[in-house]
């Protein structure tokens, strides 16, 4: 549920990370269990989502964030019973079905952009939040999917970085000067979209690779994660900033 909640802006506050939004909602749980209940997350303020996230000031599009929370408690109640858990079991423990439902149901997940005439579809948020299904119930249960592999990376900001720093992939030089001059770059613009469709589709060869090489079945899950941890624990690379919410 944590990862269908929290939405990371990679722009305004440098001191707000994932694993903080996370050990606060997971600080939260653990005090109150009904934290996250369908009717509490429609009717939370700016304030009351800062306590809830023990952060002690105003969050980077803070009203946006608030928004997001109302829409997905009020369509888990009016389409799902106010539980998370039955959009989960309507998706027939298939991952592909289940990002459908989930990008059918909360606009706020709709991470598609238009490209030189051609929408592409990203679907960052609604990947990792069954990803981390998977991972935390190692497959079984609500976590069973038979179709994980069809999964990609999550593409935001972190692993376009790392595939830079090793030369998987390279940048122009007008856009190498925007990234390390720490210049926003515009949602959805040409330059935004191609990063991280780049990023999927450096991935998915990666992983063809290693699978045909080494006879291993790797999921894009996997090397998501590898790529991930190098990232944040090398957070002075250089990457991408996006005032985004489907980051």
């Amino acid at each position: 549920m944590m990862s269908f909640i929290i939405m990371f802006v990679n722009e305004t506050d440098k001191d707000l990370s994932y694993d903080h939004l996370a050990s606060g909602l997971k600080l939260a749980l653990e005090k109150d269990k009904t934290a996250l209940d369908a009717d509490r997350l429609q009717n939370y303020t700016g304030p009351e989502l800062r306590q809830l996230l023990n952060w002690p000031r105003r969050l980077p599009i803070e009203e946006e964030r608030v928004r997001l929370l109302h829409e997905v408690g009020m369509e888990l109640e009016r389409s799902f019973g106010g539980e998370a858990a039955n959009l989960v079991k309507s998706a027939g423990n298939s991952a592909a079905t289940l990002i459908e439902l989930i990008t059918r149901h909360f606009p706020g997940f709709r991470d598609h952009s238009l490209y030189k005439g051609h929408q592409v579809f990203l679907y960052k948020r609604a990947q990792i939040f069954v990803a981390d299904l998977w991972g935390a119930f190692k497959g079984q249960n609500y976590g069973e999917f038979h179709d994980i592999n069809s999964i990609t990376i999550f593409a935001d900001y972190i692993v376009p970085a790392v595939l830079r720093e090793l030369g998987i992939l390279k940048y122009g030089s007008n856009l190498s000067c925007s990234i390390d001059s720490n210049s926003e770059i515009v949602p959805g613009s040409e330059e935004e979209v191609e990063i991280r469709a780049c990023s999927v589709y450096a991935v998915e060869k990666m992983r063809e690779l290693i699978n045909k090489k080494f006879r291993k079945q790797l999921l894009s899950i996997d090397i998501d994660l590898w790529l991930w941890s190098c990232g944040v624990q090398n957070m002075a690379l250089s990457h991408h900033r996006t005032l985004s919410i489907y980051y």
